[in-house]
């Protein structure tokens, strides 16, 4: 297994072969641009989404809990979305540290950050996909809905989406390794003689799981409560629409950026893309659509809490 130039930090670019460079480049490097992003940037940024993601979202958890008591099916989704936002958040405190120094807590330690990075990341976007499907069955049909749209069936549909996260999330840890890299220990992605069918396999699978199937539906879904609300005759019935429009736009500016670099490392790695300016752009570009990411899977609970408690007063869901 040969890592040109491995990463300084575990993050889901890392897990994507970070730094990858064409086989007849190795001076292609990164130079001060990695080196002021690793040590000053990423450990200021995730400690800075750490803090404001634990308040936050310790703050849904016991307004849904102590206030609300958990009435409705929204507000188990709302639970179980702020949970995955949390199992999220917890790593990048780790990070923090490991992102301007060396892999000092052990291989154990960080499977099981990873294994929480990724859950919550794939939890925090199942989620939201279904708090659109029953906001969707609310309006659209709304004389069966309520059949479906039980805390029971919340509970069990949780668990099941629970169940898909984790079953998705499970190479991630897996593959995660202590290696030595010039006299220092990193925790990293190793591949068993470079397996390329895995990367490749990791890599569409984030960009189908994460933001096409999820974009699809929501699109889907709120076109048609959108129609529905244009023929009803609910007052004021454009604040949901904008509100719901709003929610497809930014779902889609904070995810699109990313996996569409992505796409572009995936290309890379197929050496379809394979000269160093490219190279390094990828790289730039992949540092900061995903610090931009990062800051949707950590609010996204606190968003949805906003837009549910506004919509309330439109339409009862």
């Amino acid at each position: 297994m040969n890592y040109s130039n491995p990463t300084s930090s575990l993050n889901t670019s890392d897990y994507y072969d970070d730094y990858y460079y064409p086989h007849n480049a190795s001076t292609c490097i990164m130079g001060k641009i990695k080196t002021v992003t690793s040590v000053v940037v990423k450990p200021l940024h995730y400690s800075l989404l750490f803090v404001l993601g634990l308040m936050g979202n310790s703050l849904v958890i016991w307004v849904l809990v102590a206030c609300k008591k958990l009435t409705d099916i929204t507000d188990v989704y709302l639970l179980n979305l702020t949970i995955s936002d949390l199992l999220f958040v917890f790593p990048l405190s780790f990070l923090a540290h490991y992102a301007s120094g060396e892999c000092i807590f052990g291989n154990t330690m960080y499977k099981l950050v990873c294994g929480s990075y990724y859950i919550g990341y794939h939890g925090s976007i199942f989620f939201i996909t279904l708090m659109t499907i029953d906001r969707y069955l609310a309006i659209v049909h709304a004389v069966h809905a309520p059949q479906v749209r039980t805390i029971s069936c919340g509970i069990l549909i949780s668990l099941a989406i629970w169940s898909l996260a984790i079953l998705i999330s499970m190479p991630n840890p897996i593959f995660i390794k202590e290696v030595t890299d010039k006299n220092a220990t990193k925790c990293m992605p190793y591949y068993i003689d470079n397996d390329q069918p895995w990367k490749l396999f990791t890599k569409l699978q984030v960009s189908i799981m994460g933001l096409l199937i999820p974009l699809g539906i929501l699109i889907f879904c709120y076109t048609h409560i959108f129609k529905n609300l244009k023929k009803s005759q609910i007052h004021n019935r454009c604040k949901p629409i904008k509100l719901f429009f709003v929610i497809v736009i930014v779902f889609f500016l904070f995810w699109m950026p990313y996996n569409i670099v992505l796409f572009l490392d995936t290309l890379r790695s197929l050496h379809i893309i394979d000269d160093c300016e490219t190279s390094k752009k990828i790289d730039v570009a992949r540092e900061v659509t995903e610090a931009f990411s990062f800051i949707h899977c950590c609010l996204s609970a606190i968003i949805y809490s906003y837009i549910n408690f506004i919509t309330l007063d439109v339409f009862n869901a």
